[in-house]
């Protein structure tokens, strides 16, 4: 019996009971199961890929070959009708050498600071205080939310309207009744740009209320409640529990807007076609002159999309390698 029970004490990781230095483990190497086509089918591999092939076969199609499409083409002069040649870098060295291309991305540039300073606050201050109303509130967001359905082009044509330079037109009636104007909103090269940028902020505002007014659902009450105890006013609460909460999806944005704003098109195209004097020409509307201004020169209009998408990449990259430790 004694014998027994000091045979159950010894322990199995090969420690010495006597008190001497304690033996290294020995423990045999677990063998992983040998994977073969049997056991992935088992282990619902197929049906997995069953599941996913519609959506591979959609991406593929209309996503990832248009991508390598442009890629390819980017490395060819061609017009689409004849035959495509290939120029190695010549599409590139002449969409870099181009005179136009620094007053493209200037204008870019000064369009994406214009509507970060005017477009970015805007979002968050309307929906902090549409969540602070406490009746009609569905009301409210469909309004904030209504100019996001009406389609670009009426837009467009409904601000051109307003932006008549004439005397009669509607913004220089309005400020001609406290004496102010008339203004040549989209005629003089200085004020071209900040009426796209008007525009542009007015027509994407409501999407992006909707995301921080989803955002602030998430934030507990009982923050609030403790701030309010603490004494703090509505400002206080705002800076201490509503932007902090949100710091996540507030970088988010930030990076959306940018990438959008680099990428505005439909304003300067259709409200001055890049004019006057070139002081609304932005990048897109280089590369949609370049496929469809005349010159169907394709590889150039590809190759300045691949070096814009490569630049919004790297951005991209930056801007979320430097703010991943703020972003949790």
């Amino acid at each position: 019996m004694t014998m027994a029970l000091h045979a159950t004490s010894v322990p199995s990781s090969g420690t010495v009971p006597d008190g001497g230095a304690p033996a290294p483990a020995t423990t045999s190497p677990r063998r992983r199961p040998r994977r073969t086509p049997l056991t992935w089918v088992r282990g619902g591999g197929l049906s997995t890929l069953v599941v996913a092939l519609p959506l591979i076969v959609v991406f593929g199609l209309f996503s990832w070959f248009p991508i390598v499409r442009a890629v390819v083409m980017s490395f060819q002069y061609t017009n689409l009708v004849q035959p495509a040649e290939w120029v190695g870098l010549d599409n590139f060295t002449y969409v870099l050498g181009d005179p136009l291309l620094g007053t493209a991305v200037r204008n870019t540039l000064y369009f994406a600071g214009l509507a970060l300073v005017l477009g970015y606050p805007v979002p968050l201050v309307a929906a902090v205080l549409m969540s602070e109303v406490r009746r009609a509130k569905g009301l409210y967001s469909a309004l904030a939310y209504l100019p996001v359905v009406v389609p670009p082009v009426v837009a467009v044509l409904l601000w051109k309207t307003f932006y008549d330079a004439s005397e009669t037109g509607v913004f220089n009636t309005i400020l001609g009744g406290v004496g102010l104007g008339p203004f040549p909103w989209l005629q003089d090269p200085s004020w071209a740009m900040p009426s796209l940028v008007l525009e542009a902020t007015w027509a994407a505002a409501g999407g992006t209320v909707i995301i921080y007014l989803a955002a602030l659902t998430g934030v507990a009450p009982e923050l609030y409640d403790a701030a309010e105890v603490d004494g703090a006013g509505v400002w206080r609460k705002v800076w201490h529990v509503t932007l902090p909460q949100l710091r996540g999806v507030l970088f988010v944005t930030f990076i959306l807007q940018i990438i959008g704003t680099a990428q505005v098109f439909t304003e300067p195209y259709l409200f001055t076609g890049g004019g006057p004097a070139n002081s609304t020409t932005t990048i897109l509307l280089m590369i949609y002159n370049y496929a469809f201004g005349g010159r169907g020169d394709y590889g150039a209009a590809t190759a300045l999309s691949l070096l814009l998408a490569l630049v919004l990449a790297v951005l991209s990259a930056v801007y979320f390698r430097l703010t991943a430790k703020w972003s949790d």
